[in-house]
């Protein structure tokens, strides 16, 4: 038996790595053993124990998955699951951009709580930092840094920043994720330009980014780091997380919720809540607190489920 990880995985057949070598498998018997009720099984990233199969080279069934230290993952809205982008990780590093695509700073709100759910540390790249950062943006972002989450500023186009990134990815298993368009696959041809991996160009129309990966894919071992090429995400829905326990994933609301009129209180509607009076006054970012409604009805839209 052997142990290796997962660096692909498409319709249940997963290429494992195994001391620099890559074999095609498929699980034994279909079904993982205490693996249930997710979308997948195993997401790029797992450690699997797996044996060859002796009379194909370069084949191999997957017995099972070792315990993972921490993934990250989203809920799979069709097939009502938690699906796993990848596991094991030392990082996540979630691309924006300033105009091409637009700043979503929901999205990261939402990416920051997948990364703590699954326990990964997280930061933010800023690609394409020619592009205008207007205000709005800059509060945004020194909003995110009070949150103790890292920001590094770059332009794969140009260069810029790229020696910084590099430093920060050296020696870590780090997945980056993002919406379509913002330069993931530009950021790693930079870091790396043996890659080659494909650019897509933005829809003009929509000002938003065309798909060029479809899965989560280990590309690369750049300076003694892996790395992991996720799909370009529009919407991404927080997994397994009851809407009541939603408002622990927004520190800066904490101080507050002791003091609501009401207990417990969901800070949406009810009537002298101690949260909506902190967005009122300042002291919580109004943007913030509109990320955290929107959340919360999508977590109560599952819940119905």
């Amino acid at each position: 038996m052997l142990i290796g990880r997962v660096i692909l995985g498409i319709n249940n057949i997963f290429t494992v790595e195994c001391h620099e070598e890559r074999y095609e498998c498929r699980i034994k018997g279909k079904i993982l053993k205490d693996v249930v009720g997710a979308y997948n099984p195993l997401a790029v990233g797992d450690l699997v124990n797996f044996e060859l199969d002796e009379h194909h080279p370069g084949k191999g069934m997957i017995l099972s998955r070792k315990e993972r230290k921490n993934f990250f993952a989203r809920w799979n809205k069709k097939r009502r699951a938690p699906q796993t982008i990848c596991a094991n990780l030392d990082q996540v590093l979630c691309v924006t951009s300033p105009e091409s695509p637009p700043f979503r700073p929901r999205f990261i709100d939402r990416v920051v709580i997948a990364a703590e759910q699954g326990n990964v540390p997280m930061a933010i790249v800023v690609n394409k930092i020619d592009q205008n950062i207007d205000e709005n943006m800059q509060i945004r972002l020194h909003h995110f840094e009070q949150l103790g989450i890292p920001i590094y500023y770059c332009s794969a186009k140009q260069g810029t920043g790229m020696e910084t990134l590099e430093k920060a990815i050296f020696g870590k298993y780090t997945a980056f994720v993002g919406q379509s368009g913002v330069g993931k696959s530009s950021i790693l041809n930079a870091l790396e330009p043996g890659l080659k991996l494909q650019v897509g160009q933005l829809n003009e129309k929509y000002n938003r980014g065309n798909h060029t990966t479809c899965f989560a894919v280990e590309v690369s071992q750049i300076n003694e780091a892996g790395i992991v090429d996720t799909p370009g995400i529009r919407e991404l829905e927080v997994s397994e997380l009851e809407s009541d326990d939603l408002v622990h994933h927004f520190e800066e609301f904490i101080p507050y919720i002791s003091e609501c009129g009401f207990q417990p209180c969901t800070h949406t509607h009810e009537p002298k809540c101690a949260v909506k009076k902190a967005v009122e006054s300042g002291l919580i970012l109004e943007d913030r607190y509109l990320s955290y409604c929107n959340i919360f009805d999508s977590l109560k839209e599952h819940q119905k489920w």
